[in-house]
């Protein structure tokens, strides 16, 4: 069966960088967030901060491969990057003095992926 592509020209860009970021930088973990997005919509991982809040330590560097939901508190400062993040999700994330940021933004901060765990 063929592989369709994305029709979500944004979803496109952010996949061509963070494999532009991988081969640059030699490492594998933003082919593999690069893969995860390029799945069905319906597989992509839809992580709430409850979640997070729950398996993240404090300080932690977090990717989500799809979106962050804002069901639950957040009680530590974390640094979560995804493709979208709800707005109450980011205000949730701030006001615990954490940061939430784009894939790309995190991948341009971190090319080597060193202490970043993937959740999803």
């Amino acid at each position: 069966m063929p592989k369709t592509s994305k029709a979500n020209p944004t979803l496109q860009r952010v996949v061509q960088e963070l494999r532009e970021v991988s081969r640059e930088a030699g490492v594998a973990i933003w082919r593999d967030v690069a893969d995860r997005l390029e799945r069905s919509r319906k597989n992509w991982s839809e992580v709430n901060l409850s979640r997070l809040s729950r398996y993240a330590a404090k300080g932690e560097q977090i990717v989500v491969p799809g979106v962050v939901l804002a069901t639950g508190e957040l009680s530590t400062p974390l640094t979560i990057a995804a493709f979208r993040a709800s707005a109450a999700a980011r205000k949730k994330i701030e006001a615990a003095g954490g940061r939430a940021l784009s894939l790309l933004e995190l991948a341009v901060q971190n090319p080597k992926g060193s202490g970043i765990r993937i959740m999803g």
